[in-house]
């Protein structure tokens, strides 16, 4: 039977297809890692207190990223060049969302406008990350080689959530809610298609790795669809809701080290 899980299992089960699936991750860790480094140097004056936590945002990304590329090491892999409709974070910066990287290549400092851009960016993808994270955890969780890094990494992605939620909610009481309501909106729609777009792309290339046949291809392709209309109907203010986080403070301390893989 076709599921989320044997899905993934026959992913992970094959050293091509595992290979291009960590490789995927771990560019855009490290893209993630790169942007959250650059705005915290580059953070207004005003709002200063922020940038540790920017800071510690980057280093839990960093640290993702070199513990996809321990999973592939430990298997004997090296990783594969990624294929660029494949790469959500570049296609989101080329659609206009989050902060652009010429901006942040330079050396002026962010208004609190980009700051605001910023976090109401990373509130909606760090929803998807976190669902994504919270399913692999539900079905690899115990997996002897995969559970301790799903499970740090789903706990950090549910960090970064908490930690959008309360910044942008302080930033809306500062008066800013319209223009975040207004970002969170439009990086949602924009959201939703590109990752549709990505995951049609990575089923693709999954199947040409794995011999998929043309009616199982299929049927995950309507999948994909079908939640892309879920979302783009609906399901999409899940990402643009904010509430006070049960979580305070999450990201007030230092990034926990990445588990060795022997």
């Amino acid at each position: 039977m076709l599921s989320a899980k044997s899905l993934f299992q026959e992913i992970l089960d094959n050293d091509e297809s595992f290979r291009l699936f960590c490789s995927i991750a771990a560019s855009g860790e490290a893209q993630g890692g790169w942007e959250n480094a650059r705005i915290a140097a580059l953070v207004p004056a005003s709002e200063r207190d922020l940038a540790p936590k920017i800071t510690r945002h980057g280093a839990d990304e960093d640290k993702h990223g070199r513990i996809f590329n321990a999973l592939m090491k430990k298997r004997g892999l090296e990783p594969v060049p990624v294929p660029p409709e494949t790469d959500y974070t570049m296609l989101l910066e080329q659609n206009g969302i989050g902060l652009a990287h010429d901006k942040l290549g330079r050396d002026d400092p962010l208004t609190v406008q980009d700051i605001v851009t910023y976090l109401s960016h990373s509130r909606v993808t760090e929803q998807r990350a976190s669902e994504e994270m919270e399913m692999l955890r539900k079905y690899f969780g115990d997996h002897p080689d995969l559970g301790r890094a799903v499970k740090m990494i789903s706990n950090d992605e549910d960090n970064h959530l908490a930690y959008c939620h309360e910044e942008l909610l302080r930033f809306a009481y500062a008066g800013h809610g319209r223009a975040i309501q207004r970002t969170l909106r439009e990086c949602a729609l924009a959201e939703i298609r590109i990752y549709r777009d990505v995951s049609l792309a990575v089923m693709a290339h999954m199947g040409r790795i794995l011999g998929w046949s043309k009616p199982k291809a299929a049927v995950l392709a309507f999948g994909i669809h079908a939640v892309y209309w879920y979302e783009r109907l609906g399901g999409w203010r899940r990402m643009v809701s904010l509430k006070m986080p049960e979580r305070r403070n999450a990201l007030g301390g230092p990034a926990a080290a990445a588990p060795e893989f022997a």
